[in-house]
């Protein structure tokens, strides 16, 4: 269970993170990139920001780049945020979308199996 302050830190860290890659981070592979969560530790200490990438072939190319400029990024988090310690950042990829798209896919394809059933005993009747 998160408390409200965990929360607050949470939302904090999203916007100001998204922030940063919008006008301190100027590689063209961060443009479409999407911050889609922040989960921080109990204690503060550990942050893990879950991002989105519109490209999926460049994904590992930009959590590269990420991790590279991961020491930047936070350094200016620090700078934009009064908290006693700046919390570590883990980056991750979310493959949120990726799941909702295959299970979209799923259903569109059991949809086009009742359908083409439907079809074929209405032309036997």
């Amino acid at each position: 269970m998160s408390s409200y302050r965990i929360d607050k830190v949470e939302h904090l860290i999203k916007a100001e993170i998204s922030l940063i890659f919008l006008y301190k981070l100027q590689d063209p592979a961060f443009e479409l990139l999407t911050i889609t969560g922040v989960k921080v530790s109990a204690d503060l200490k550990i942050a893990k920001i879950y991002i989105s990438v519109f490209d999926k072939e460049k994904r590992p190319i930009v959590l590269e780049k990420i991790e590279t400029a991961s020491g930047y990024i936070r350094s200016a988090l620090a700078n934009r945020i009064k908290l006693r310690y700046t919390p570590e950042l883990k980056f991750f990829i979310d493959d949120t979308i990726d799941y909702v798209e295959k299970i979209e896919g799923l259903i569109q394809e059991i949809h086009k199996d009742d359908v083409n059933k439907r079809n074929d005993s209405e032309q036997t009747v």
